[in-house]
């Protein structure tokens, strides 16, 4: 089951207040263009996003992870990490990034959201050439994707996905755009635990 739209719109929100790369874009494929679309990036605006005019804060940097604290109508935390390798490197996208947030206010904890850099479904969220899938080490979880985001395709798995972050090297994001092409992402898990209970400290 597709997350609803808030949680895409919250993907922006947070990258925007991080004043990070533009990594969340309007994911929208057009003939002749790169994989990644050419629309408003997050950074000027996150549009619909919670918490859009509050202010966000990198509290810790732990290996290859950030942790961030965002103030807005609510608080949220969350860690954040860019792929250290993206292939084929000849293919065109936008920056990419996983990061694992909590809000509070929400009783929303440990909620994993990737943000690819191209779209992987259309408008009416239909993705022809199939789901993206995680893996760390032997284990495989499969996402679900909108636009140029996804998430854990069964949230209850959410505790396992984090446990084997934590127990794992280094993280395999495998997903196909709209135009065919299929791309890797691999992130590195050096610091992921300890950027987690920074984040679960301060968002308890």
């Amino acid at each position: 089951m597709i997350r609803p739209l808030r949680h895409a719109a919250l993907a922006l929100s947070l990258l925007a207040l991080a004043a990070l790369p533009a990594a969340a874009k309007d994911a929208r494929s057009k003939s002749g263009k790169p994989e990644s679309s050419k629309s408003e990036t997050a950074a000027k605006g996150g549009k619909g996003g919670k918490g859009g005019s509050g202010k966000s804060s990198q509290v810790g940097s732990y290996g290859d992870w950030g942790a961030f604290v965002a103030q807005g109508k609510g608080k949220t935390c969350y860690a954040l990490a860019k792929p250290k390798e993206r292939t084929p490197a000849s293919l065109k996208r936008d920056d990419a990034y996983i990061f694992i947030s909590n809000r509070p206010a929400e009783n929303v904890r440990n909620e994993v959201s990737v943000i690819m850099g191209f779209a992987m479904t259309d408008a009416k969220n239909a993705a022809p050439k199939g789901d993206p899938s995680a893996e760390i080490g032997n284990v495989s979880f499969g996402l679900v994707a909108k636009g140029a985001n996804a998430w854990l395709k069964n949230p209850a798995e959410e505790g396992r996905f984090i446990e084997a972050l934590k127990k794992g090297s280094k993280l395999v994001v495998r997903a196909t755009s709209l135009k065919g092409h299929a791309s890797t992402d691999v992130y590195s898990l050096a610091g992921v635990g300890d950027a987690l209970a920074r984040i679960h400290k301060d968002c308890p």
